[in-house]
């Protein structure tokens, strides 16, 4: 019994040794575990750190790249910045001086096409007077009655006794003596030689026959026309505060006219020459709006983009002179 209790407390402490022997050896492998883990963390870590520093110098290279292009695009846009600005400029100085170029060519068109016209009508009516003419020789035989002998008419021609525009003499009437005619050369006329004698530059010669048909003519169709020639007479001279007086009765007195959108135009030009700017802008726009789609209405936009003037749609006013 007594072997029994000296044998148990030394199997006790054997094992209590070995237990103990055991706490010391297995915490051993954990402490080699977690050392491995944090190096290959750490390994991780550095290979992260590799490819940050990478994708820094990737990106720093690219923002030197796009930099640069970006430089070169403000270089590029302030040379075509500079180079606008003097096309404006150049436009802006050149402006006046085309409009008014083109305003002259457009303007010796129209004064051809007007002595076209009236070429024209001149011969429309000679062939009028010659079919007339015509018809009465072919119906004095119908009425049954003998054919007279042709007598020398006043023109020297037989058979001719009819003054231009009088009704042919009837048997048994004498012809309309020539003293019946208006003192006055007819409308037409007068507007023939005046336009041939202002596309001749034969100023004074001119003038005076426009006078002329506005003084015998002035309810007559070509009264605008002569009138609007007054004007391009003065304003060829330099006459500007004549011209733009012209320029102002063809649209006070003729306002339906087919003259009025040209007679605007020449005299808002006629004004800028005369330094009235603000006249001048009021004409353009008051041309604009009132015929917009007359090709006058195009040089007015021109006028007033070349001055750097806004277009904009004025009220209708009463117009001034």
């Amino acid at each position: 019994m007594n072997s029994l209790l000296h044998t148990t407390p030394k199997k006790t402490l054997i094992s209590l040794a070995v237990v103990a022997a055991l706490a010391f050896i297995v915490p051993t492998p954990r402490a080699h575990a977690v050392s491995k883990e944090i190096i290959q963390l750490q390994t991780q870590v550095a290979q992260l750190q590799d490819m940050v520093q990478h994708l820094q110098d990737t990106n720093d290279s690219r923002m030197a790249v796009l930099q640069h292009l970006v430089e070169q695009s403000a270089d590029n846009i302030n040379r075509l910045t500079q180079s606008m600005t003097a096309l404006q400029q150049q436009v802006s100085n050149e402006g006046q001086t085309q409009n008014t170029q083109m305003s002259g060519q457009i303007q010796s068109l129209n004064d051809s096409v007007d002595e076209l016209k009236t070429r024209v009508t001149q011969l429309g009516k000679t062939l009028q007077d010659i079919q007339s003419q015509l018809q009465n020789i072919q119906a004095q035989p119908a009425g049954g009655q003998p054919a007279q002998p042709s007598q020398p008419g006043a023109n020297g021609q037989p058979g001719d006794n009819t003054q231009p525009g009088a009704q042919p003499a009837q048997p048994g009437q004498a012809a309309a003596p020539a003293a019946q005619q208006p003192q006055a050369a007819p409308a037409q006329d007068i507007y023939t030689s005046a336009l041939r004698d202002f596309n001749g530059a034969r100023y004074d010669l001119a003038s005076s026959e426009f006078s002329e048909l506005l003084q015998n003519y002035p309810t007559d169709e070509l009264a605008p026309n002569a009138q609007y020639y007054l004007g391009e007479i003065a304003f060829r001279k330099g006459d500007f505060s004549e011209a733009i007086k012209d320029y102002g009765q063809v649209l006070d007195q003729f306002p339906g006219s087919q003259k009025a959108p040209a007679a605007q135009l020449r005299k808002g030009e006629a004004e800028l020459r005369n330094n009235r700017k603000a006249d001048a802008i009021h004409d353009f726009r008051a041309l604009i709006q009132r015929y917009p789609r007359a090709p006058e209405a195009m040089q007015a936009r021109s006028h007033l983009n070349a001055m750097g003037v806004k277009i904009s749609a004025a009220k209708p006013s009463a117009y001034h002179r």
